[in-house]
């Protein structure tokens, strides 16, 4: 068995006239180029799917190569999954030649083998070096042109580069990965070609966008463990929803990278009494430029929403056409969805994200640490819970005092704070009973919905003044008051709730 460590990129279709260009300075030990041919298996009803297994047999030089491809790691585009191969005289698998402890528990091999059958295939022209790196370390690069095809007919263009550790540091591949972005026209990619194929033959017609999830941490994990999730957890959820930004515009999906952006600078602070901030501050930096680039975000789902349906939410509204055309016209001046693709391939984004694996999976801030904070970060992570979460608490118990009356600018004011509040919840509540956790949770995450919808207001509350008609104006005015009120009753509601409940932390 071999555990493949690979970087994968999309990349623009000129890109790999470029490639022989970027590394004319690294000492190339071998040159070569071949047409691919792979059928990829499994059964009607998709068994090895289920059990994030790939089967493949490969076709090259005459000669057939069976691949089985098993559950792995995959962090911004960094694949790591345990592999076994085995030469065959056909195109047909030979279950028999794969390691009996390679299967999930449980699996009748002779049965699945009885089933398979030929699924969608890989045809692609493959450009390959093999790389020593100046610390010695050999790094594969291969650059793939060509379609995946289903039996139906279905086809998608590959167009990938791809770039293997064959032996030496994990650093060599992302220098290597970095140089390769320095100009942009790529995207470190999660799908693998087998995952694209699957998507032609099960007729994939979107991903949904879903809300940040809880960490799944265990109460003997370390402090260090516990970040390492919370920082892998972030970046798939990111790289999920990047992905469908990509196959359609979705302004949500945006939002949803944002909140892990938000998550990974949560943690950040979660362990900033034992990580130094010298050690992320290159990465905190990175981080701040892109959520500048998505500053414009809040004003776009507004708009939207109020926009929606030939703006229905404002159907009540005399001078609805008035609001919705000026909606509009502010909407028009913001980005628009080729400009955030073009963001997403740019070489600083690019290489955010690569900074970003390479310091999780080199666990970037040891060299920052003492002996002190060593021994703290290998303490377990229910410790730093049971003192972080009542820490957050007894400043939103501040904030949000049920005696202090809470005008609207209050409740914006306080916005930041709850969210980072929920989001600390978010890296730790997985430590603690679920249902009690759901409980607690679900008033505060009420609240952070109200003040949403109150701050869809503002932009109604703007151009009120814009209306000519004086019946038309105070109309408005009578509405926004009303919806403030039920929105203010709906938040204090949720408030009082809040504050009554026992923490889910405490016994």
């Amino acid at each position: 068995m071999d555990t493949e460590i690979e970087l994968k990129f999309f990349v623009s279709s000129d890109f790999s006239h470029r490639i022989r260009d970027k590394i004319v300075s690294i000492k190339q030990l071998q040159q070569s180029q071949r047409e691919l041919g792979n059928i990829y298996f499994d059964t009607p009803d998709f068994t090895l799917r289920k059990h994030d297994i790939g089967l493949r047999v490969r076709r090259f030089d005459g000669v057939y190569i069976q691949t089985l491809k098993t559950a792995g790691r995959v962090v911004a585009g960094l694949h790591q999954r345990p592999e076994y191969n085995a030469e065959l005289n056909g195109p047909e698998p030979d279950l028999s030649l794969i390691p009996v402890d390679a299967w999930p528990d449980g699996l009748d091999v002779d049965a699945l083998s009885q089933a398979l059958q030929p699924l969608f295939s890989t045809d692609f022209v493959r450009q390959q070096w093999l790389l020593a790196t100046d610390d010695g370390s050999q790094i594969e690069l291969a650059s793939d042109q060509g379609e995946v095809s289903t039996e139906a007919g279905d086809k998608d263009v590959i167009s990938e580069v791809e770039l293997e550790l064959i032996s030496g540091q994990t650093d060599a591949l992302f220098s290597l990965a970095r140089s390769l972005a320095d100009e942009g026209g790529l995207r470190l990619g999660n799908l693998s070609k087998a995952a694209r194929g699957y998507r032609l033959a099960t007729g994939y017609q979107g991903d949904p966008v879903k809300a940040l999830s809880i960490v799944k941490l265990g109460a003997d994990d370390s402090q260090e463990k516990a970040l390492i999730r919370i920082l892998e957890h972030a970046l798939s959820h990111w790289h999920y929803h990047e992905q469908i930004y990509i196959e359609r515009e979705s302004l949500e999906a945006l939002q949803e990278i944002r909140y892990a952006v938000l998550l990974i600078r949560q943690a950040f602070v979660l362990f900033g009494g034992v990580v130094p901030r010298r050690a992320s501050s290159l990465l905190r930096q990175e981080l701040q430029w892109f959520e500048g680039e998505l500053a414009w975000l809040d004003d776009a789902r507004t708009n939207a929403r109020l926009c929606e349906d030939k703006g229905q939410y404002l159907r009540k509204l005399n001078a609805r056409k008035t609001l919705v055309k000026s909606l509009k016209a502010d909407q028009a001046r913001l980005p628009e969805r080729e400009d955030i693709v073009s963001l997403l391939h740019t070489s600083r984004y690019c290489n955010l994200l690569l900074d970003l694996s390479r310091w999780i999976l080199s666990k970037g801030w040891q060299p920052f640490l003492d002996d002190k904070a060593a021994d703290k970060l290998a303490q377990p992570i229910q410790r730093l819970a049971d003192k972080a979460l009542p820490e957050s608490w007894h400043e939103l118990l501040d904030a949000f005092d049920e005696t202090k009356p809470l005008t609207r600018h209050d409740y914006f004011d306080q916005y930041p704070r709850l969210q980072r509040n929920l989001l600390l919840g978010t890296c730790l509540a997985s430590l603690y009973d679920k249902s009690r956790r759901k409980a607690f949770r679900l008033p505060w995450l009420d609240m952070l919905q109200g003040i949403e919808a109150l701050r869809l207001l503002e932009p109604v509350r703007e151009r009120v003044v814009e209306i000519d008609d004086e019946e038309d104006k105070k109309q408005a005015e009578k509405w926004l008051a009303r919806k403030e009120e039920s929105l203010f009753h709906a938040m204090t509601q949720s408030r009082q709730t809040g504050l009554r409940l026992t923490p889910y932390w405490q016994e």
